[in-house]
């Protein structure tokens, strides 16, 4: 009783811990299901972003219609150039002219049909309803008798052609096909160089295109979206990643037209022969497309990674030769060359993987061709040897075969192998430009968060004041480098902004400047929104100088005149002079205002790059200059000078700049401290009323 009334507990525990196990495995089931939806669907966005690139190649359409021309071409004589040896042969091993040969073929047919029509006759005269045996026969008697028709109709049409245009003699005849043979090898060799060359083309345009929207893309990219990315990211999509898209373009436009149009002439070549034995010889194609298949997913997979490893060396690459200057002077080049090391053998593992894969392929594919041959070689010669027209009950052929049919059929099927052959660096050239295009189309895909307004507001210049109202800000969204600011700065004023670092001062200046957007607040000009403002509007009215000065390697007159391409060079002259630099450029420069001054001014001191920035932007005669420690490689006498020459020329523009040295603020009307995220003004000279 016991046991019983145990049973019965334990009862409903084991029907929940199935139904408990059954939900588990349903629910295995469902993710799995999910799973493999989600890897179809990102096969298929993969996919996607391919296609686009085909449809970008695809508008210089006169020229791929004219390559894919040149592939039919191609295609078509590389099949018709092996089936021309057949007259050859049956003359070779003849001896007798074609139009003799031609002659005998008709009377063979007819002595075939009338063979054929006999047998038909006699299986009808038997005894009605035919055995199930006698009507199989009846059956292939009746197939075979249309296919010797048709052969007779075909070489009845022949006829007049071979009579007529061939020589009469063998000899004479097999150097008319040599020599036809010869225009139809040059003929496609000109197809091919005009369809390479075409492609090619095609693909170097695209190619200078796609460079050209990733440079776009990155110089309006706003901060956040180009510090994911980086420098290396950009420079590693418009080098290495841009050349593996047109490598995939180039294999489909290309070989993915040629080739299989090359294996197609040669299967419709042998199939003319003896379709069912062609059939045959495929029989190993779909072990070997499986195989293929398996490769082409690894790899993609390892395409990828080694875009990620090639990024990751640009990036160490261009950090540490972009402060080489750190790097010796703190003696690390040791452990720079450690990083690079690093980087180069990762990139080296993954190119080792992708090359044997690549390996890998071309023995399958010659596994393919092996197979296909060896199969129509075993069978053919069984079907050659014994004049059979079946192999193990099953028909093969309606006719036996003849040795000349058969080596034709041998030789398309040779023919074959070579395209098969090259199918192999298609597909390797397509994986590699799937897995390009995936990762530069959603980087050109990516929405900027900095962009003009869909209906701009224009404001009167100058403007009269800008506000902050209530702004606050966070790199990552979540922690606050600047807190409800709010503040007023009339034009013309001049406003100083001290703090220890990190407290938000940057930060500030980067949201005037609009290079990010606060989460909440606004800054504006006259109670308008900067974010109803074109971007070229507002930042064609503010100059900005910062402590880490951005030259380029051009003359110092570029560099000035640089966001002021109408400047005279009188005016370029004058702003040096403002800036305090007009004397070293001239005394100490060889070529004065024409030297070239290296990457990023690396032939100039920190402050004469510091002084040429500070020209850069008294140039432009901006509504707003900023200047965020822009004076702090100068000596104190010369930056005295800079700062008595701004107040006197920068009377109708409002200065804004950050300085940690408090003799330069006495020029200032506005105060304002920032710490940890906050502001406070601790001396209004002029517009104490207008801080919130």
């Amino acid at each position: 009783m016991i046991l019983g009334k145990s049973a019965c507990n334990l009862t409903p525990l084991r029907d929940a811990s199935f139904q408990a196990d059954r939900l588990v495995r349903l629910l295995s089931g469902m993710e799995r299901q999910n799973l493999a939806k989600r890897h179809g669907r990102q096969q298929a966005y993969r996919m996607k972003n391919f296609q686009r690139s085909l449809r970008d190649a695809f508008r210089f359409w006169p020229l791929l219609v004219l390559a894919t021309l040149c592939s039919v071409g191609t295609g078509a004589l590389w099949g018709i150039n092996i089936g021309a040896l057949f007259p050859v042969i049956e003359v070779t091993i003849a001896g007798e002219p074609l139009q003799d040969w031609i002659d005998r073929e008709i009377d063979s047919a007819h002595s075939r049909i009338s063979d054929v029509q006999l047998q038909v006759a006699e299986i009808k005269a038997k005894s009605t309803p035919l055995e199930r045996r006698d009507a199989l026969q009846l059956e292939m008697l009746q197939t075979q008798l249309m296919t010797e028709k048709a052969s007779l109709a075909s070489s009845q049409k022949l006829k007049p052609w071979v009579d007529d245009y061939l020589p009469t003699s063998p000899f004479q005849t097999v150097v008319l096909v040599m020599v036809m043979l010869l225009i139809g090898t040059v003929l496609k060799h000109i197809f091919q160089l005009i369809n390479t060359y075409t492609v090619a083309l095609v693909a170097a345009r695209i190619g200078r295109q796609i460079r050209q929207k990733i440079f776009a893309k990155a110089l309006m990219m706003d901060q956040a979206g180009f510090a994911g990315y980086g420098n290396s990211g950009f420079v590693a999509h418009i080098t290495h990643t841009t050349d593996m898209l047109t490598n995939g373009i180039v294999s489909v436009y290309g070989g993915a037209i040629r080739e299989p149009l090359k294996l197609l002439s040669c299967l419709i070549g042998a199939s003319l022969i003896c379709w069912r034995l062609m059939l045959l010889s495929l029989i190993i194609v779909p072990v070997v497309a499986l195989l293929i298949w398996v490769l082409s997913r690894a790899l993609k997979k390892i395409c990828h990674s080694l875009l990620e490893k090639s990024m990751g060396l640009h990036h160490v690459m261009l950090e540490s030769l972009g402060n080489i200057r750190t790097v010796q002077a703190y003696t690390s080049e040791p452990h720079e060359q450690k990083r690079f090391d690093k980087a180069t053998l990762d990139m080296q593992r993954f190119s080792v993987r992708i090359v044997f894969l690549n390996a890998l392929n071309r023995p399958v594919t010659e596994v393919l061709a092996l197979g296909m041959m060896g199969t129509a070689i075993i069978a053919g010669s069984y079907l050659v040897m014994n004049q059979a027209t079946m192999i193990w009950g099953i028909p093969i052929t309606e006719r036996p075969l003849s040795v000349a049919s058969m080596l034709v059929f041998f030789g398309l099927l040779v023919g074959a192998t070579d395209p098969v052959r090259k199918m192999a660096q298609i597909i390797d050239g397509i994986n590699t430009g799937v897995v390009a295009a995936d990762m530069l189309y959603p980087m050109l895909d990516r929405q900027c968060l900095i962009t003009d307004p869909a209906d701009p507001v224009d404001i009167p210049k100058p403007h009269s004041a800008i506000e902050l109202k209530g702004v606050t800000f966070a790199y990552d969204g979540v922690h606050n480098v600047l807190n409800n600011i709010s503040l007023t700065i009339p034009f013309q004023s001049k406003v100083a902004i001290v703090g220890p670092n990190g407290a938000g001062k940057s930060s500030l200046i980067s949201l005037l400047c609009r290079f990010y957007d606060p989460q909440q607040g606004s800054v504006c000009l006259d109670d308008v929104d900067v974010r109803s403002l074109r971007l070229h509007d507002l930042r064609r009215s503010i100059a900005l100088v910062t402590q880490t000065t951005e030259l380029f390697n051009e003359t110092i007159a570029y560099n000035i005149a640089y966001g002021s391409e109408n400047a005279t060079q009188e005016e370029i002259v004058e702003a040096a002079k403002l800036a305090h630099a007009d004397h070293f450029i001239t005394t100490e420069l060889p070529d004065q205002y024409d030297t070239r001054i290296g990457h990023n001014g690396l032939r100039l001191s920190g402050g004469q790059r510091q002084r040429i920035a500070l020209a850069r932007a008294l140039l432009r005669k901006p509504e707003i200059l900023i200047l965020d420690e822009a004076t702090s490689q100068v000596d104190a006498k010369s930056e005295q000078l800079i700062y008595q020459t701004l107040q006197e020329s920068c009377q109708n523009c409002t200065v804004i700049f950050i300085t940690h040295r408090s003799t330069m603020l006495d020029m200032a009307d506005i105060l304002l401290n920032f710490e940890h995220g906050t502001m406070r003004i601790d001396r209004n000279l002029t517009h104490n009323r207008y801080a919130a």
